[in-house]
């Protein structure tokens, strides 16, 4: 009994593990969350497959919209609201159920037969099924949590590019509507130096010559503020978007400036760049699981191509004598086993081993692309952030001072009506420009974490790469 016992093991735990596919009722939402919840603002959540949880999603959005929406609950309402990343976290869904259907056996087959002739009749009875995909289920077991692993990474990599696409748009958005403001200001100055400028031509203070400059001014200030109330509305409604936001929920205020730059002390270091892309990127990862899934189900290329179609049945044969009522039985099993007298599975072997140098040169890609994407974002990063400090500590101040000395040798009556003017829009102008340096520091930020952590920064998910099917299985030589 006990080496029957063991005779009968693998087939049992097979049996056991076809048992065990099953599908994961969240759509595999906490296993992405694990891979994707560090890099994220806290308390985001990925959108629920429970229908009953949205009455209490939507009132928690309507809160968060009831206030300036800053670039944490951007990106918490994004993820939660946003339709395109609502259908990658269904395909994975499905990834899933398509391992379990291919962890699953194949039902088996039965067939029935009753022949009849002059003296006998005759009752067929026929079970059969794949011993191959009965043996095999184990490692295929392993291929399949491989690949779904693989699947998760990679859905883990649009989740936080859905979220860095968001944190830029709000970032464009809240600098263009800065932008806007100072654009305003710009606006008004020319504005007043224009109507004075027709004033004191009314009175033969001015000639033609000195209008027509000023009022040059003036169209050129209020074409840059028709530019800049366009640009804050295609910001705005990109942000909308991306968040999934439509209706009387897009009229949400945003706050009125960017956040301040870090500190020096607060910056991050480019020392394990390099080393912390390698460790931590999900594209990198995703594909050394690929790697190892490819390596793994190459020994068995060859043997799936020869031996993919073994089957098993068995047999229960009944014939009864039609004159006397005697039923004879007869009992037995078949083994179809394929004769490799044309197919040796070289070519299949050939296909596996050239597959797994495909396999293995996109990794030493990837890893090589992220190398480089730490540098250079760390690069734009630093350089940003100098860039941008450099017009908060230095050139806005000294726009502010050339500002006030202005007004003072007005008050003063040494310089023009025009020189004060002029200075108020360069002064503005200075504004808008740290203003946009500030954005590049923090959309490079941006690009850091994903060049660090997730993928490359100029990746979208509609381009990353889709993992096999699940449902590939030895028998057809993979």
């Amino acid at each position: 009994m006990n080496r029957r016992a063991l005779r009968l093991s693998p087939v049992l735990a097979a049996v056991v593990l076809a048992g065990c596919a099953s599908v994961a009722p969240d759509g595999l939402r906490s296993a992405v969350d694990r891979h994707t919840a560090s890099r994220l603002p806290a308390d985001s959540q990925l959108p629920s497959t429970d229908s009953r949880a949205q009455p209490t999603t939507e009132a928690q959005i309507a809160q968060w919209l009831s206030q300036p929406v800053d670039a944490d609950t951007a990106v918490r309402i994004a993820l939660l609201r946003s339709p395109s990343l609502q259908a990658q976290l269904a395909q994975l869904a499905r990834q899933d159920a398509q391992r379990a259907q291919a962890l699953t056996l194949f039902n088996p087959t039965l067939t029935l037969g009753r022949f009849v002739n002059g003296h006998e009749r005759e009752i067929e009875r026929q079970l059969s099924l794949n011993l191959v995909q009965l043996i095999t289920m184990p490692w295929r077991s392993r291929w399949q949590g491989w690949q779904l692993e693989q699947a998760t990474l990679t859905a883990a990599q649009q989740v936080l590019l859905h979220a860095a696409d968001t944190r830029r748009a709000w970032l464009r958005a809240v600098a263009a509507q800065q932008s806007l403001q100072a654009a305003e200001r710009m606006h008004e100055a020319a504005a007043a130096g224009g109507e004075l400028a027709r004033r004191m031509a009314l009175v033969g203070n001015f000639s033609k010559r000195e209008q027509a400059q000023e009022l040059r001014v003036q169209h050129d200030a209020a074409a840059q503020l028709a530019r800049a109330r366009l640009n804050a509305a295609l910001e705005r409604e990109q942000l909308a978007r991306l968040m999934g936001l439509w209706g009387p929920q897009a009229d949400f205020a945003l706050p009125d400036s960017l956040p301040p730059l870090p500190k020096g002390e607060a910056l991050h270091t480019g020392a394990n760049a390099e080393a912390t892309a390698l460790r931590e990127r999900l594209d990198v990862r995703a594909l050394r699981r690929e790697l190892d899934t490819t390596a793994d189900r190459h020994g068995f290329a060859r043997v799936g191509a020869l031996f993919g179609d073994i089957g098993a049945s068995y047999s229960r044969n009944t014939t009864t004598d039609r004159a006397t009522r005697h039923d004879e039985v007869t009992r037995g099993w078949e083994l179809e086993l394929p004769l490799p007298l044309f197919d040796w599975g070289g070519v299949a072997a050939a296909g596996a081993r050239a597959q797994l140098q495909h396999r293995s040169a996109q990794l030493r890609n990837a890893a090589l692309q992220a190398r480089s994407e730490a540098r250079t974002s760390w690069l734009r990063y630093r350089t940003a952030w100098d860039l941008a400090q450099q017009q908060r500590t230095e050139v806005l101040p000294l726009a502010q001072q050339m500002q006030e000395e202005a007004v003072y040798r007005y008050n003063g009556m040494f310089i023009s009506t025009w020189q004060l003017l002029a200075q108020a829009r360069a002064t503005a102008q200075a504004v808008a420009t740290a203003t946009e340096a500030q954005r590049d520091f923090w959309l490079a930020d941006v690009d850091l974490q994903l060049a660090l952590y997730s993928t490359s920064p100029g990746t979208g998910a509609a381009s990353l790469s889709t993992p096999a099917t699940p449902s590939e299985s030895p028998a057809q030589g993979h």
